[in-house]
């Protein structure tokens, strides 16, 4: 498709070619195969699986080898137009127009799927402004180069991404040592018990634990990085990795008028407070919940696409759970609700751990699964209720 091509006022504008942004257009072509699609990204416009980047190292695959296909088979395979490589600076909804780099772009519906940015905590220290985060391709390849030729390697964070990374960093003959302030790998997500035993298969592959403390300060001495501990102690290493979390993208909601709070804030049909604007995604709070995982992008994507093409459809979440990327210890999370209340019970198997968070009146309102109890997920993610009916 022509990239001049005027669009008309039914066209469906998309921001965003992560893993959301795609899926919904996939969908939509699933529904209407003419509708005019424009997506504007600040990326190039490929696509690639963000959730391999936390495990390329091992399979040996550098940044490029993880592109499935290229913005212009994207284009072409979709029928869309891409404005890759394109900021949006702002967006008019009385006019329905976005501002980008490359001009004015009409829209008749448009589609936040503007992803998060890494969290970066303010760290004290000569070399505190050499400190990584890994959020997308482009970073990916800036750490794989850093890493090149290097030894050691400290990460910030002992969640989902820091776990990952140290996994696979092990694995690729990494020395790797992991700092979080919380008592725990994976704090908000595993009860003591099934995090001991993540813990002690990451160790016995190398990765070195220093838990309930945090970094107060990132120096530089000669060729190697100094990390200094709230705890006194300190670790020397050559490259230091932050992966402390996520934070919605929502500045670009916010000053358009668009109600935000931890994230930008949408309805059961995914519309923001404004007329023809949605949000999905990592950026997306739907019901209070942010749910920046693979599941919920695709259920999202399934439900905003007959939205979007005329057949108003309500999202539902069934329970979704979430497979942790640690080839140590396979381990599957279902996390019970906020405030759900009820207790954890785990139970060691052959080859691996159960852990079910049941109420008082023996409903099973969670689990954890690990090594060979992952087998349980089927059966057990029938007896979860849903996360939103």
């Amino acid at each position: 498709m022509d990239q001049t091509t005027p669009q008309s006022q039914s066209a469906i504008v998309i921001i965003g070619s992560g893993l959301a942004g795609y899926t919904v257009i996939r969908e939509i072509r699933k529904l209407d195969k003419a509708v005019p699609i424009t997506l504007v990204t600040r990326e190039p416009g490929y696509f690639y699986s963000k959730p391999m980047l936390s495990t390329a190292l091992a399979s040996k695959k550098e940044a490029a080898q993880l592109i499935s296909t290229p913005a212009d088979g994207m284009a072409t395979q979709l029928e869309m137009t891409v404005l890759g490589e394109c900021d949006v600076s702002a967006i008019n909804p009385s006019a329905q127009t976005i501002q980008t780099s490359k001009g004015e772009v009409p829209y008749g519906k448009l589609v936040m799927a503007l992803g998060a940015d890494q969290i970066r905590l303010p760290l004290q220290g000569s070399a505190a402004n050499e400190v990584i985060t890994v959020n997308d391709l482009e970073d990916y390849a800036r750490f794989r180069n850093a890493i090149t030729g290097k030894k050691k390697i400290a990460i910030l964070g002992a969640g989902l991404i820091g776990c990952e990374f140290a996994n696979d960093l092990v694995l690729g003959g990494y020395e790797v040592d992991v700092i979080d302030l919380a008592p725990q790998a994976l704090g908000r997500l595993l009860p003591e018990a099934a995090a001991l035993e993540l813990q002690g298969k990451l160790s016995a592959t190398g990765v070195c634990w220093h838990l309930s403390t945090t970094v107060q300060a990132l120096d530089r001495h000669g060729d190697s990085l100094q990390v200094t501990l709230a705890n006194g102690n300190t670790i020397s290493c050559d490259v230091f990795l932050s992966a402390v979390g996520l934070k919605p993208r929502i500045e670009l909601a916010k000053a358009t008028g668009i109600k935000t709070d931890l994230g930008i804030q949408v309805n059961r049909e995914l519309e923001t407070n404004i007329k023809n604007i949605f949000a999905i995604g990592d950026c997306a709070e739907v019901d209070g919940l942010v749910l920046p995982y693979v599941m919920p992008i695709m259920q999202a994507a399934r439900a905003l696409a007959p939205t979007l093409t005329g057949q108003t459809t309500a999202l539902t979440y069934p329970a979704m759970p979430v497979m942790v990327k640690t080839p140590a210890l396979a381990t599957i999370v279902s996390p019970p609700a906020k405030g759900a209340e009820g207790n954890w019970t785990t139970t060691a198997v052959e080859g691996g751990l159960e852990s079910r968070f049941e109420s008082a009146d023996h409903k099973l309102l969670g689990f954890v699964l690990m090594g060979t109890a992952t087998a349980q997920r089927g059966a057990l993610t029938k007896e979860l209720p849903a996360i939103l009916d």
